[in-house]
């Protein structure tokens, strides 16, 4: 049987819980970071790369396409994931390559060399609370073009396959292209 006392105690609690429901999340320093940071990014995307946001409402999980109009992967699609840690801006984003691909700083499992990325780097080119997304994409796009380096590869094979025979390393990206980054 309920009594009066029960009842009161229990619309007492509903009220409680529906009041705490309201209050508003904290919002952390990464979120208030990315708010700006994924306009400027947006603002100055290089024009073979686009953001594709799947919820608006993480804006620290993002997918980055880059089509390049130029070099060994041109005509191709290659899809990146970005995920922005909570850590962030002193810790850097963590980047995969979905989609298989032929390059010497990228391996077929999607691990993407790239200095800045990299928390702590030799070269002082590592990753600084200084940088920001728009840094990670067009670092991105240049593996692409001018930042490509067959010297200090991740994909040690595609880098030998370069040195070896470059007409046999440029087919097999188009061979990678075809199959995996139709556009």
């Amino acid at each position: 049987m309920i009594t009066l006392s029960k009842k009161l105690k229990q619309q007492s609690q509903a009220k409680k819980d529906a009041a705490e429901a309201e209050v508003p999340r904290r919002v952390s320093v990464r979120d208030k970071l990315l708010v700006k940071e994924v306009q400027e990014m947006e603002e100055n995307l290089p024009k073979t790369c686009r953001a594709q946001f799947d919820d608006i409402n993480k804006i620290h999980k993002f997918s980055l396409i880059i089509c390049p109009d130029e070099g060994f992967w041109q005509g191709g699609k290659f899809k990146f994931h970005i995920d922005v840690p909570e850590d962030y801006n002193i810790v850097p984003p963590q980047v995969i390559c979905c989609t298989k691909i032929w390059h010497p700083n990228i391996t077929e499992n999607g691990e993407v060399c790239l200095s800045l990325l990299r928390q702590n780097s030799y070269d002082s080119m590592g990753w600084a609370p200084t940088r920001h997304l728009k840094d990670v994409v067009w670092g991105l796009n240049s593996l692409f073009s001018d930042l490509l380096n067959f010297d200090d590869p991740l994909n040690v094979e595609a880098a030998e396959h370069y040195a070896r025979d470059r007409e046999a390393f440029k087919a097999k990206v188009r061979d990678y292209i075809s199959q995996h980054a139709k556009r």
